[in-house]
């Protein structure tokens, strides 16, 4: 089963502060990609066939990643989110297009740094519903507990961009119900799709600017995607992370991943069997996916399911738990904070491999 990554890092400067990406920077390689907000740069591996492949290339696209951003003098952060408040204008074309039909509830996303996962499609309908029932294995790589200033969860990043939504918006972004097969799920995905264009036109959105930005591919932001143009299932769950930690945590998922070929993914007596690997009803799963954005690993329901997942929950650690959890956080502290996580994220490289 081949594997891809996508993070997206925060660019800041000596002092901490955010800064935008600079164009010949991206130019430079194509393993780095411009997001929709100037200081998040995404890192990208091609898909690979092992783990240690897996490892030696992240760990390349990384030293050539922070090679190149010390040239304008600037470090990598490994957070969900820059913990304080920050002005961010939107530059893409497909980000403004989004501002219009999301308005001010973008706002949230603009504030996001998020890992995303590709695995080589298999049985598909027991790939959606098992990365579905992974979801509370979020918290073992959380990395923020602060989103604009104030003390939010472990995982801000999550907890804003899914639960702070308008009712209209929050499908497009939190987690979806297990499915029957694959005609459901692109049933699913074609009449939220639909949805997305009516509302976009009741934003005076032109219908050919909609259909160039926006395919069915890549409409709903929810934290596991079917990707058709790129034959993958995609898991967006996990924090932005120190790279160590992410490459466990996909161990952990691949592991899992790969025994969909010969076992049923069922809801019930949770757990890995030999014929089988049980999963939790969705209503108790997503009990497990709030606390795990909420408390994190400090959960103890949540510890306990990841230990009957197969997790080893103790070889795990989470930026969010190291920082110290207050009301607020001022901001010469959390310029602080990212200074340090810059440290960290290239002590970290460099042990890889």
């Amino acid at each position: 089963m081949k594997i891809g990554l996508e993070v997206e890092y925060w660019l800041i400067d000596g002092r901490g502060e955010l800064v935008d990406v600079p164009p010949d920077l991206v130019a430079a390689n194509e393993h780095l990609v411009e997001e929709f907000v100037p200081p998040l740069l995404e890192i990208q591996t091609p898909p690979v066939s092992s783990l240690s492949a897996l490892e030696s290339t992240l760990r390349e696209v990384l030293e050539t990643a922070l090679m190149l951003v010390h040239d304008y003098d600037c470090r990598l952060v490994p957070l969900g989110s820059p913990l304080a408040s920050e002005s961010l204008p939107i530059t893409s074309e497909r980000g403004r297009l989004l501002q219009r039909i999301y308005g001010d509830e973008l706002e949230y996303a603009k504030h996001c740094a998020g890992t995303h996962v590709h695995f080589d499609k298999g049985n598909v309908t027991r790939q959606l519903n098992l990365l579905t029932a992974l979801d509370p294995a979020l918290a073992l790589v959380n990395s923020s507990p602060y989103f604009s200033n104030s003390q939010v969860a472990s995982s801000s990043r999550a907890a804003v961009y899914r639960y702070e939504a308008h009712r209209q918006f929050a499908r497009y972004r939190d987690l979806w119900d297990y499915v029957e097969d694959r005609e459901e799920w692109d049933e699913r995905v074609a009449e939220h799709h639909a949805d997305l264009g009516r509302m976009a036109a009741e934003r005076g959105v032109p219908r050919d600017r909609f259909e160039r930005y926006f395919s069915p591919d890549d409409a709903v932001l929810t934290p596991v995607r079917l990707r058709e143009r790129s034959p993958t299932v995609e898991w967006r769950a996990p924090d932005a992370a120190l790279p160590s930690q992410t490459l466990l945590l996909v161990a952990d998922v691949l592991r899992l991943l790969e025994q969909t070929d010969h076992k049923e993914v069922v809801v019930g007596d949770t757990g890995v069997w030999a014929d089988r690997i049980g999963v939790p009803s969705f209503a108790e799963l997503q009990e497990l996916s709030r606390e795990a954005i909420s408390e994190g690993v400090r959960s103890v329901r949540v510890q306990d399911y990841l230990l009957r997942m197969g997790f080893d929950v103790a070889r795990y650690d989470p930026i969010a738990e190291r920082i110290e959890q207050n009301w607020t956080i001022p901001r010469e502290r959390a310029l602080e904070i990212r200074r340090q996580y810059a440290d960290e994220l290239e002590a970290d490289v460099a042990s890889l491999g």
